[in-house]
Formats: structure tokens, C-alpha cells, sequence
């Protein structure tokens, strides 16, 4: 035989092997389950949960210890400068509300003052407009006199006028004195 034949046929016989080697494999099932490795299994079961235990108690633990206390540590310095910060907005308010009352009270002393200042000013003007009406009035009723004064005399004149005409006109003769004297009797009531 050949060379290659003889290849061939190695080949295939490891092909063999191999699958009946696969098919050993499948038949004993899977290597966990298999009792014969137990002791082994667990033995490295053991040993990584110790590891695991041990890093998690000596580095990871103490670490998210140390974050949820600083967590805890900030959110109880958040809540007492909260609850400073109330007391003081309330504080503040009061303080507001104390200076609001304080100004409308000042507001209200400053309204009074000025209404009464204002009134003053009113009353001195009012009195000084009375004086002022009291002395034209004065004058005015000193000048209407001297009108009626004026116009009396005028109607007198004007009256002595009519009446020498009237009689001169009706053929008659009066003196001076006659028609005073009957001009002023009629005038006078």
C-alpha cells in the first residue's frame, strides 16, 4: 500500500478514536454531576466563597459602609441647615412683617401730620380770603353807597329838571325852592 493510503487510514482510525472517546464523555453525563469529582468541587466551592467572603467583609463592605454614612452623615447636615433655613425664613417673615406694621404706622403718622398741616395752611388761607371778602365787601358796599348817594342826588337834579319843564310846558311858573321842596317830599316817601 501507499503512503497516503496508509494516511488515510490513520486518519481515519483517530477519527475513531476520538468519537468514541466523545461518545465515553456522553455516556458518563455531564462532569458535575459526576460523584467521583464531588470532594474536588466542593473543595473549590469552599475556597471561592471563603475568597468572596473575605473580599467583599475587608474591601467592598466597608466600602459602601463608608458611603451610605457619609450618604447618612450629608443627608442629616442637609436636613439641620433645612431646618435652620426654616427658622430663619421664619424669623425673616416676623422681621417683615413687624417692619410692614412699622411703616404703615409711620405711613399713617406722616398722612396725619400732613391732612393737619394741610388743614392749617387751609383754615390760615380761608381766614385770610374771609378778611380779604370782608374788606372788598366793605369797599364795595362804601362805593355802592356813594352810587346810591350819587344817584339820589342825580335823580333828584334829573327830577327838578322834569318837573320845571313839565310845568313850563303846562304854562306854568315854579321857583327853585318850590320844586326842591316838592321833589324831596315825594322822594322821600
Amino acid at each position: 500500500m501507499s503512503s497516503t493510503t496508509q494516511t488515510t487510514e490513520a486518519a481515519q482510525e483517530a477519527a475513531l478514536h476520538a468519537i468514541d472517546a466523545h461518545g465515553a464523555a456522553e455516556a458518563a453525563g455531564m462532569p458535575q454531576l459526576d460523584f467521583s469529582t464531588f470532594a474536588n468541587q466542593i473543595f473549590w466551592l469552599v475556597v471561592t466563597l471563603v475568597v468572596i467572603f473575605f473580599v467583599l467583609s475587608k474591601i467592598a463592605l466597608p466600602r459602601i459602609e463608608a458611603i451610605l454614612q457619609a450618604r447618612q452623615t450629608r443627608i442629616t447636615n442637609y436636613l439641620s441647615t433645612a431646618e435652620d433655613m426654616k427658622q430663619k425664613a421664619v424669623e425673616a417673615e416676623a422681621a417683615y412683617n413687624q417692619a410692614l406694621a412699622d411703616a404703615r404706622t409711620e405711613a399713617n403718622k406722616i398722612v396725619a401730620e400732613a391732612r393737619a398741616e394741610i388743614q392749617a395752611e387751609v383754615d390760615a388761607a380761608a381766614a385770610k380770603a374771609d378778611a380779604e371778602i370782608s374788606a372788598k365787601a366793605a369797599e364795595s358796599e362804601a362805593a355802592i353807597a356813594e352810587i346810591r348817594a350819587g344817584a339820589v342826588d342825580s335823580v333828584k337834579a334829573v327830577a327838578k329838571d322834569a318837573a320845571k319843564e313839565i310845568l313850563g310846558a303846562m304854562g306854568h311858573k315854579a321857583d327853585a325852592k318850590t320844586v326842591t321842596a316838592a321833589v324831596t317830599a315825594r322822594m322821600k316817601g
